[in-house]
């Protein structure tokens, strides 16, 4: 393989295992604000050890998340030092408001919440919870900001030593495609929070234990999850991929299958891409729904990849076509679930439909699968280009560190996120082990006592 290959294997694996965390982290960080904000309005107790018991799985996530995020800021000068040297004094700026709001807002508040309880009013805890909510969400605007202006750039001028440097900060911040990606992304975060929490909740009901809890983490999930869920599809699926449409509209083509161009394009749900003979093998097909989506209307011509020089097409595009479709079809089965959940909850029936429940607890791991899936559509619809029509990926990587270097490394981090990950699981697994319930004092303890 070629240097750049490794290279981009090593950034897309250490992006991709770092990304589990803040997804969980970002969408919790919503559900425990509307947990303390419940314990304020009814003065119950249980809504304040749900909240602290989130807050401590929140803390492992976010620790986790520094651990793994760390590492990529130095592989901007180690993997991608062309990239770096002449983007810099872009993305540089939106790079470093996220550390200033991760490492400082975030973090202290975060402290506050889990060792301040006691120490503090309950307004001022709630006010805390509420602060570490908005240190991550703002945290991640800036990463998605970043990006945003790798997918389109907005607010630049080039030198004439090819540097790039910002014309509008506000601008640079107000890019419509990082807003709209960021709308999406933030919904997805929540769907993932709320599966977590809603298979918590079902986890312990099937066991039997902590079942007043299990309710609770059922209903806020399930309920949380049937609007990020649809949110999700629409507006901000339905939008951003609208503008991905007008902006990249070989990166809609490839995602879509469609080689060659349409009036009335259909949407391909089921199928495999062959670019020998530019067709998708075995497809089930709905006739005219593309044209519909994107435009308005059945009748609407959608460019196909047939339009575009081969080097301006996507360069992977199986993965990107099966990666598009996974996290639309997952999205589909989380709508589905959460609106059957609501159902049942409206009902009275969710709690003791057992298979309702497994279908909750077994689905937990899918929005993380549809959420690596939806950057991987974003990162390889890019493609070929690093910053889109101005530099290519090819010209972006490091040409002094060799693919052998850059296999070593991958390999060690391989290694070491395994570990991290294992560490992960066993904490986590720890923590809802324990459930939210206070620790009962030892017979011995309390007979001396």
């Amino acid at each position: 393989m070629t240097a750049e290959i490794i290279h981009r294997l090593h950034f897309a694996f250490t992006v991709t295992f770092h990304y589990l965390f803040p997804q969980l982290t970002m969408g919790l960080a919503l559900l425990i604000v509307v947990l303390k904000t419940m314990a304020l309005r009814t003065d119950d107790a249980r809504w304040d050890r749900a909240a602290r018991f989130w807050g401590r799985i929140f803390a492992i996530n976010f620790v986790f998340g520094v651990v793994t995020g760390i590492p990529m800021e130095f592989e901007f000068g180690t993997n991608w030092a062309r990239f770096s040297r002449l983007s810099g004094g872009v993305i540089g700026q939106p790079l470093a408001m996220e550390g200033v709001f991760s490492f400082f807002l975030e973090s202290a508040f975060l402290g506050l919440f889990l060792y301040g309880e006691k120490r503090v009013s309950r307004l001022t805890h709630w006010f805390s919870a509420v602060m570490v909510w908005l240190g991550s969400w703002i945290s991640g605007f800036f990463i998605i900001v970043t990006d945003a202006w790798m997918q389109h750039p907005v607010a630049y001028s080039r030198l004439p030593d090819g540097h790039f440097e910002v014309l509008s900060f506000w601008q640079l911040l107000m890019n419509p495609w990082g807003l709209l990606q960021y709308m999406h992304n933030m919904t997805g975060a929540v769907v993932t929070a709320s599966f977590v929490m809603a298979a918590v909740g079902a986890f312990y009901l099937l066991e039997g234990r902590s079942n007043d809890y299990g309710r609770l983490f059922l209903k806020v999930g399930v309920i949380a999850g049937a609007i990020s869920s649809l949110s999700v599809i629409f507006p901000t699926g339905d939008l951003a991929g609208k503008y991905v449409a007008k902006n990249q509209p070989a990166a809609i083509a490839a995602m879509e299958g469609l080689f060659k161009t349409e009036t009335g394009a259909g949407i391909v749900f089921v199928g495999q891409p062959n670019e020998e003979t530019g067709q998708i093998d075995n497809p089930i097909v709905v006739n005219n729904l593309l044209s519909f989506l994107i435009y308005g209307t059945t009748k609407a011509e959608v460019q196909g990849l047939d339009q575009f020089p081969q080097d301006q097409r996507p360069t992977a595009l199986p993965l990107l076509f099966y990666a598009y479709h996974i996290m639309a079809g997952l999205g589909t089965w989380f709508l589905l679930l959460m609106m059957l959940a609501v159902l049942l909850l409206w009902r009275g029936r969710l709690f003791t439909a057992r298979w309702a429940l497994w279908a909750i607890l077994l689905s937990f791991p899918l929005p993380y699968i549809a959420n690596t899936a939806g950057w991987l559509t974003a990162e390889l619809g890019r493609q070929p280009w690093l910053i889109y029509g101005l530099m290519r990926t090819d010209e972006g990587f490091s040409p002094t560190v060799s693919a052998s270097n850059g296999l070593f490394t991958l390999l060690g981090f391989m290694g070491l996120y395994a570990l991290l990950g294992l560490l992960f699981t066993v904490l986590i697994y720890r923590e809802i082990s324990h459930g939210p319930e206070p620790a009962k004092p030892a017979p011995e303890a309390a007979a001396a006592d």
